[in-house]
C-alpha cells in the first residue's frame, strides 16, 4: 500500500516555524489502529487524515499517542493541501469532525481562515495545586474548557520564561494546559502543554485559541485580535470573535511531498 503524504508548517509564512502537520488524503479509512501507528512514525503534534465527501472532507486527527477532537493547525495545512489540487476550485472548504462542521476560507492575501466553534472556560474556584506546582509559577486565574485547563499569566516574559514539570502535568484529568497572558507585540500570547497527548509543547495550537480568543476579547473589549503563540517556533494568528465561532487566520507552507509504503 502507498499512501500520499504532505508535511506543512502551519501559522506561519516561513518552514522551520509554526507548527508541522502531516496530512494524507485517502480514498477511503484505514483502520484506527493503523493511522495511529503512522502517527507514532511520523512523530508530528498532529497527522491528519481525510476522506472525501459529499460536500467536503472527513478529516480526523492523531497525535504520536492518541486521536484527539479538534485541532486547528492541522486542518489550516488539510485546506492547504486542498486548496493546492487542481481539481479544487472556490475558496471555501468544509470539514466534517467529531467537533462537527468546521470551514476554512481561502483570502485574497494568501491567509487562509478557519470557522471554528468558540470554546470559552469557566473559571476554576479551587484549580488543582499540581498545576502551579508542575509550571513552577504563582497562582493566577485558572480556567477549564472542553479540552484543557488555561492559566492566566502576568506578562509575556512570565510566559516565555516557563520551565514546566511534564511528568506533573501529565498527572491533570484535562487535554493539557494554556498559559496566557497579554502581549508585547500582539493582544495576546501563549504556550501550550500537552504530555497527555505525548507532545510536551506544542508550537502552535488553534483550537486552544478558540478558548482564548473568548477570554481576550472580553478582558480587551474588542473582537479582533493579534495573538503570537510564543514557542520556540512561534506561530502568529489573526483571531476573531463572531458570536459562538472562532475565525483564526494565518499562513501555511509546504515542507515536504512524499508517500508511505506500508
Amino acid at each position: 500500500m502507498k499512501i500520499k503524504i504532505t508535511q506543512l508548517d502551519a501559522f506561519t509564512d516561513k518552514v522551520f516555524g509554526g507548527n508541522p502537520a502531516a496530512i494524507c488524503i485517502l480514498d477511503e479509512w484505514l483502520p484506527d489502529e493503523l493511522m495511529q501507528q503512522i502517527g507514532v512514525e511520523n512523530n508530528l503534534s498532529e497527522t491528519a487524515f481525510l476522506v472525501k465527501e459529499d460536500k467536503g472532507y472527513h478529516i480526523r486527527w492523531f497525535t504520536p499517542s492518541v486521536e484527539v477532537d479538534l485541532c486547528g493547525h492541522a486542518t489550516l495545512a488539510a485546506a492547504k493541501v486542498l486548496f493546492d489540487l487542481p481539481a479544487v476550485t472556490g475558496d471555501e472548504i468544509i470539514f466534517y469532525s467529531k467537533s462537527g462542521q468546521l470551514k476554512v476560507r481561502k483570502q485574497t492575501n494568501g491567509k487562509f481562515t478557519l470557522d471554528f466553534p468558540a470554546t470559552p472556560g469557566r473559571l476554576v474556584i479551587d484549580p488543582p495545586p499540581v498545576i502551579f506546582e508542575a509550571l513552577r509559577m504563582n497562582g493566577n486565574a485558572v480556567f477549564r474548557g472542553p479540552f484543557d485547563y488555561m492559566v492566566i499569566s502576568d506578562s509575556q516574559a512570565q510566559v516565555e520564561e516557563l520551565e514546566p514539570d511534564f511528568n506533573l502535568l501529565a498527572t491533570l484529568d484535562s487535554r493539557g494546559i494554556v498559559v496566557t497572558a497579554p502581549g508585547d507585540e500582539a493582544d495576546f500570547v501563549s504556550r501550550c502543554f500537552f504530555p497527555q497527548s505525548g507532545i510536551n509543547e506544542d508550537p502552535v495550537t488553534g483550537s486552544a485559541h478558540t478558548m482564548m480568543t473568548p477570554y481576550w476579547a472580553d478582558i480587551l473589549a474588542k473582537n479582533k485580535l493579534s495573538a503570537i503563540q510564543v514557542s520556540p517556533r512561534k506561530g502568529y494568528l489573526d483571531c476573531e470573535l463572531v458570536g459562538e465561532r472562532v475565525l483564526m487566520s494565518g499562513n501555511a507552507v509546504t515542507y515536504l511531498r512524499g508517500e508511505i509504503e506500508i
